[in-house]
């Protein structure tokens, strides 16, 4: 069985301090002893380490080595369009299983109008779930979770590579379009897609429209795909 990881704000010394949620799920869950090992990472690289004391809110790891880097992927950078909150944190957590480095919520032309006022509120709680979901999924580096920009604000993104999922014929297929080299946006869109003035924005602004196939998916399930095709593509 693969070790537990758990997120260090900082090693110094060859030790690390774990407080909070995560300190009391270690001592009140899973009733860790000093002695056992787990796996932990400052957000830079990641360690074996030996519990070297533990309390109901506190523990202290010594650091015995350090682990394998993972293979080297790209940096991809997610623009989602803001759809309802439970369907929209479930994009949050198989996001950051799939390795995405960055996600920014998108208000879009056809996003709710409460959806947009509330996201502000609940980007604490975005944050915790890509934390939490780091850590089950053995991720070196937790994503960035940005506050949520208006469609005019993301489409000024200047990674290399950008490209935006249309549901329009004619556009070039996501993994055809995709390279596994450098920094890659992908602009995913709310319920109901994007609209003509959107599409002709985002184009002007040299985003490539591409497709995930002649389905129409939800907007979660859209997201996801794209990501799984640029994971499957970093790795061939």
């Amino acid at each position: 069985m693969a070790r537990r990881r758990f997120f260090v704000d900082r090693i110094h010394d060859n030790h690390a301090e774990l407080t909070g949620d995560d300190a009391r799920h270690l001592a009140r869950v899973l009733r860790a002893q000093p002695g056992q090992r787990y796996e932990i990472s400052d957000n830079q690289r990641a360690y074996l380490a030996e519990i070297a004391a533990i309390t109901a809110h506190h523990v202290t790891f010594a650091i015995l080595e350090p682990l394998p880097p993972p293979p080297p992927q790209p940096e991809v950078t997610l623009y989602a369009a803001l759809i309802k909150f439970d369907r929209f944190e479930w994009l949050i957590e198989k996001a950051t299983e799939l390795g995405v480095s960055r996600l920014v919520p998108v208000n879009a032309e056809r996003t709710d109008k409460g959806l947009a006022t509330a996201a502000a509120k609940r980007i604490e709680r975005w944050r915790k779930i890509a934390h939490e979901s780091s850590q089950q999924s053995h991720r070196l580096r937790r994503p960035e979770i940005a506050p949520a920009e208006p469609f005019t604000g993301a489409i000024n993104d200047a990674s290399p590579l950008r490209l935006f999922l249309d549901e329009q014929p004619g556009a070039p297929s996501l993994s055809q379009a995709s390279s596994p080299q450098g920094a890659i946006a992908i602009l995913t869109g709310p319920e109901g897609g994007w609209t003509a003035r959107e599409r002709t924005a985002a184009m002007s602004a040299g985003w490539k429209p591409v497709s995930l196939g002649p389905n129409i998916l939800r907007a979660e399930t859209a997201a996801i795909a794209a990501l799984a095709v640029l994971s499957q593509t970093a790795t061939t």
